[in-house]
């Protein structure tokens, strides 16, 4: 799957968020989308997604307009996961999963063995098949993000939004979930609040501020300390590993 938008704007009552993004997503890129909060970042997702409506520009998915796809058709090609997921209702985990197959379904048509065989395979694909019967309730915020991760692996798309989804977890959780993303080799164009986590595992970068794009490249282009500081008004210093060419962001004290 292949993204591209042109001219994206968007505005929030008189507030102008989103100021002429041009993206480009190649098939199977892992595109990550940083910047300071307020920059524009799950609002530009949202729109990717259909949540919001741009007020002028347009967004291709495999160089076709989205607006010449229905909504259950847009679902059958990109699948979301963000960092809230509370739910009023208590159900299972494989009743979470099996939510993913619903694109797919004719209105009250029932799940049925196919479904139930991707809805095992989307959860041994994040580690949490002898989970299927727990409540979804009972489970770990890292935890529960996996059971999410696994509903939108059950939309079988070939597109993964990712809305900043591990802020909330500790560094075992993250790690985890994002390697099990980066092992999937699909499309995915994530916000990612962890400069770390970008370098760690992006192709490439798109970095936002004040709606708007400041520099697109790869880990090593945008993650310099003039970049991040034009970004984050923080100074850091940024090392390479020599073994793994790998960046580590480190921050300096803020000294007033």
């Amino acid at each position: 799957m292949e993204l591209k938008t042109i001219g994206l704007e968007t505005y929030l009552g008189e507030n102008h968020i989103l100021k002429g993004l041009d993206i480009d997503v190649e098939k199977k890129e892992f595109v990550g989308i940083i910047g300071p909060n307020g920059s524009g970042k799950s609002t530009f997702l949202k729109c990717i997604y259909r949540v919001l409506k741009p007020h002028k520009g347009t967004i291709f998915l495999d160089e076709k307009n989205i607006k010449d796809f229905s909504i259950k058709e847009t679902s059958k090609k990109m699948a979301v996961v963000s960092q809230h997921n509370n739910y009023n209702f208590d159900f299972t985990v494989g009743e979470m999963v099996l939510m993913g197959r619903s694109p797919h379904k004719k209105i009250i048509e029932k799940d049925n063995k196919k479904d139930y065989e991707i809805m095992e395979e989307s959860l041994e694909k994040v580690g949490m098949k002898d989970y299927v019967k727990r409540s979804f309730s009972t489970l770990s915020g890292g935890e529960k993000q996996r059971i999410i991760l696994a509903r939108a692996l059950a939309q079988k798309t070939e597109f993964l939004i990712l809305d900043e989804p591990t802020n909330h977890l500790d560094i075992k959780y993250q790690l985890q979930f994002m390697s099990t993303v980066k092992s999937l080799g699909i499309t995915v164009v994530a916000a990612i609040h962890d400069l770390n986590m970008a370098a760690l595992y992006c192709d490439k970068i798109y970095a936002m501020k004040s709606g708007e794009i400041v520099r697109c490249g790869t880990p090593k282009e945008v993650l310099t300390k003039n970049i991040i500081r034009t970004l984050y008004e923080v100074e850091v210093k940024v090392i390479e590993d020599e073994e793994t060419g790998i960046l580590n962001i480190v921050y300096k004290p803020i000294v007033k």
